[in-house]
């Protein structure tokens, strides 16, 4: 695991390969994931004129990341999240299955140009936990997740939109952040309006860091930092996935603090 945190730590991402026992898991838990996909009760979570099923927290499973007959969440990377990043005992969020199909992103109702552009051209980049807020969609510091876990759920092809991370971008979030945050205790951080340094970072992200597209398969898994920016690229016209798309489920737990979320390595 040394050469896994280290590029962890350097570049704020890592993969893991095929692990036995997390594939069971994948095994135990993908008729829930299809099955929430397919409830009529969360087609609100259909984006982009049906391109992407946002899926978020939709997941059934428990605190211990169990899903039907799964069992907890077990193997390789979250023995690797409580050695190397020192979070352990913590109860896992309910899983975010993203899907996404072909075409994926067409133009949504109501959204500007622009959004439409970003999406398309920048992979949607964002740092999770900076929330829009307001008619002006201001951002504040909300959530302070401990990491992103990546688990794809069925095969597919990496044509199909993968997960995007920009090398070494936690560090410029993280930088930004403690300059605008300096002198202002944690506590009062959610209420700072941050629209300005974080987009200025976003720039200097795009401006100098390198872009890659992440694809793993059932079994395998990837790991973001927290501070990452990161995103998810248009299905491209040769892609190839079955019939339940690009699925992949997303674990975010948020055993941080404030403070924790901008210093912890």
């Amino acid at each position: 695991m040394r050469n896994q945190a280290n590029q962890f730590f350097k570049r704020g991402w890592c993969r893991f390969a095929r692990d036995p026992i997390l594939l069971n898991w994948v095994n135990a838990s993908l008729a829930s994931a299809r099955a929430a996909v397919q409830d009529p009760q969360q087609a609100k979570w259909l984006r982009y004129q049906k391109t992407w099923f946002a899926g978020v927290n939709v997941l059934p499973n428990d605190s211990q990341g169990a899903v039907a007959d799964s069992g907890p969440l077990r193997g390789e990377v979250v023995d690797f999240i409580a050695g190397r990043l020192k979070l352990e005992n913590f109860n896992w969020d309910r899983g975010q299955v993203s899907v996404c199909y072909p075409g994926y992103p067409q133009p949504m109702a109501g959204e500007s140009t622009g959004k439409t552009l970003y999406r398309r051209e920048r992979d949607a980049a964002h740092v999770d936990g900076l929330l829009p807020e307001g008619p002006e969609r201001r951002r504040h510091l909300r959530e302070y997740h401990g990491f992103i876990l990546g688990i794809p759920m069925v095969e597919f092809d990496a044509e199909a939109s993968p997960f995007v991370v920009w090398d070494g971008s936690h560090e410029i979030i993280r930088n930004a952040f403690m300059q605008r945050f300096a002198g202002i205790p944690a506590a009062q951080w959610g209420e700072q309006d941050v629209t300005e340094v974080y987009h200025a970072a976003r720039e200097q992200v795009f401006a100098t860091c390198e872009r890659n597209e992440l694809h793993a398969r059932p079994g395998e898994a990837f790991l973001a930092h927290r501070l990452v920016l990161h995103g998810m690229a248009a299905w491209r016209d040769n892609a190839v996935a079955g019939a339940d798309g690009r699925m992949i489920c997303y674990f975010r737990p948020d055993p941080l603090g404030p403070y924790e979320w901008l210093h912890n390595p």
